[in-house]
């Protein structure tokens, strides 16, 4: 039965003008937004870990970390990867660790689980790492990556410039920490789930070759750091950096050492009972995407906030090269990062995203023609693209012993490459790259008619960038590409309206486009069917619909369930802004088209 057009009309006008008070209410007097990046309990229990390694501990933070931790533990007594996901067994032995760390009991049910599952010796690398840390697994156990591969040359067979930028960030300190072996002991013995106490062994780099490994390693390291004190914006790479330099006998005299740490508080989630660090910010990425949904709902680009807003995205231009000069020597720097402070590693996807954001304000002419020229040369040989570096597709990575930890590669996905062709296409001057770009993505069509999506979860993440970006390169409603996309959408839309995806999609094909509707996944299936011309089509008003009916009184939305990805199936996120902008953003282009 097809809703009255003037009913959902109304109901559209009324959502889109509470949505729209909402976001503008959240914005910072600075003139960005930010959500909470929210990850998973190991996070939690690394952030206890690398402080008693620091020496830096104490009761409060041991209570509030204790008590995140048991908010996030699952009926059974395990801990998971995602909101209503399955138990994992290194999270809930890093879990487990961290609350015997603090003194609390973490029960039966926790402990039963993993030694169940095979117990220390079947977690992943990391979590071994950690417990070494900690005198609880042998170092020598684990499968290692030596220092020396930081002298090899870019050129060669194996570098860590052949490593995704997260996982050479990551890889590059861990490698000497691995070499030197620190232990802190902690007084406490894991042997109920099959750890092994093991005694303070630290080692000294013997040869020559080693020592000056660790010492270009030491200096690669504190050459990236960023200006908040991290490395990347991110965790992985920030705390073993902590690690190595304390590992190093560095202290707090040290200024890289005392900026890295000082730099956690301002990622830190502090509830006065509970504590919780953030994997990541993404203050560009969620202002970019706050102006885009702003904009499609009719707020006028010389509206203040949207004004403030375009301003802090200039400020925020990257200037300075990073580690993807190393494949581009010639290309000039530009772009924006998806942190406060990450200069060395701008991205695609932000860039596209910003640069739609301030076209659509009408600021930074040169900015975004600069930007649009580093996408550019960022395009992979095969004509997709990544999301910070190029040609960074050797898969048989993999295949090392030391790789279990997710992705560590960085080839390209249909959704940045989608971002990459909606902003590329509606500039002169760029039609050979988006030719390349546009056969790439449509290759790129899975056979049930949708797209993977690496950064979302995940084939309704893909359609949704897929159509807008197929729409901004000309390609009729009518494609075939267009209609498949439509179809299979259609076919995996829930009886409420809305759409959801599992993030076990990511490994089972036949969980493609199903779950439990969510507010972000329907809109992105929402912004799919505007861009295919079928704003009229029956499956988008029930989406609308559900979009409307679910939205709350203040004009936000509820979402539990993580919708965001990092690792597919390893490390998966929950961006707090995303339930909000997005339906705002969908429901705004609804709106509009349905007015044409």
């Amino acid at each position: 039965m097809t809703i009255a057009p003037e009913r959902l009309e109304t109901r559209v006008d009324t959502a889109v003008e509470r949505a729209t008070a909402r976001l503008l209410e959240l914005q910072h007097p600075e003139g960005w937004w930010v959500g909470e990046l929210e990850s998973n309990a190991t996070m939690i229990a690394q952030h206890l870990f690398w402080n008693h390694v620091l020496g830096l501990r104490t009761p409060e933070l041991d209570r509030k970390i204790a008590n995140e931790l048991l908010a996030r533990q699952r009926e059974d007594g395990t801990w998971s990867i995602w909101f209503e996901g399955p138990p994992d067994l290194s999270t809930s032995i890093e879990a487990y660790a961290a609350l015997r760390l603090a003194g609390v009991d973490p029960g039966p049910r926790a402990r039963d689980f993993i030694t169940a599952q095979g117990g220390v010796r079947r977690a992943r690398v990391f979590t071994k790492c950690f417990l070494a840390l900690l005198g609880q697994w042998p170092w020598q156990w684990i499968p290692t990556v030596p220092p020396e591969l930081i002298l090899l040359p870019p050129w060669a067979p194996l570098s860590v410039y052949d490593f995704s930028c997260w996982a050479r960030q990551t890889i590059v300190p861990l490698s000497v920490v691995m070499a030197l072996r620190p232990v802190r002991p902690a007084a406490i013995e894991l042997r109920e789930i099959g750890a092994r106490p093991w005694p303070s062994r630290p080692v000294r780099p013997r040869s020559a070759l080693r020592r000056r490994a660790i010492a270009v390693a030491e200096r690669w390291v504190r050459e990236r750091q960023e200006a908040d004190g991290s490395w990347g914006g991110i965790q992985p790479p920030w705390v073993w950096s902590i690690v190595m330099l304390a590992a190093l006998g560095h202290g707090f005299e040290d200024e890289t050492l005392r900026r890295a740490v000082e730099g956690w508080r301002g990622f830190t989630v502090d509830e006065g009972d509970r504590l919780r660090p953030e994997a990541c910010q993404s203050p560009v990425w969620d202002t970019a995407l706050a102006v885009l949904a702003l904009r499609e709902a009719g707020v006028s680009a010389d509206h203040p906030a949207l004004r403030s807003a375009g301003d802090w995205l200039l400020r925020e231009e990257v200037t300075v090269k990073g580690d993807w000069a190393v494949r581009r020597p010639d290309l000039a720097p530009g772009g924006w990062a998806f942190e406060f402070e990450n200069d060395l590693y701008p991205d695609v996807d932000d860039t596209a995203v910003v640069a739609l954001a301030l076209r659509e304000l009408g600021l930074g002419e040169e900015a975004v023609r600069r930007g649009l020229e580093w996408i550019v040369g960022m395009q992979s040989s095969g004509g997709g693209w990544g999301a910070f570096d190029v040609d960074n597709d050797k898969l048989w990575l993999y295949r090392i012993p030391f790789c279990d930890f997710g992705k560590v590669t960085d080839e390209p996905s249909a959704d940045v490459s989608a971002h990459a062709l909606e902003v590329l296409a509606q500039e002169p001057g760029y039609e050979a790259s988006v030719e390349r770009g546009l056969d790439w993505l449509l290759r790129e069509q899975e056979d049930d008619g949708s797209w993977f999506g690496r950064w979302g979860v995940n084939h309704v993440y893909g359609t949704g960038a897929a159509l807008p970006a197929l729409e901004a390169c000309g390609i009729e409603p009518e494609h075939p590409a267009m209609r498949r996309a439509v179809e299979w959408l259609d076919s995996v839309q829930n009886g409420d309206g809305g759409f959801g995806e599992d993030i076990l999609a990511y490994g089972d094909d036949a969980r493609r486009g199903r779950g439990v509707s969510t507010p972000s996944q329907t809109a992105w299936a929402l912004l799919a069917y505007a861009a295919a011309g079928e704003q009229r089509r029956l499956s988008a008003e029930r989406a609308a619909t559900y979009l409307c009916v679910a939205q709350l009184a203040d004009g936000d939305w509820t979402e539990e369930h993580y919708t965001g990805t990092g690792f597919p199936l390893d490390f998966m996120i929950r961006y707090h802004l995303y339930r909000l902008h997005f339906p705002l953003m969908a429901l705004g282009r609804l709106r509009e088209r349905m007015n044409a």
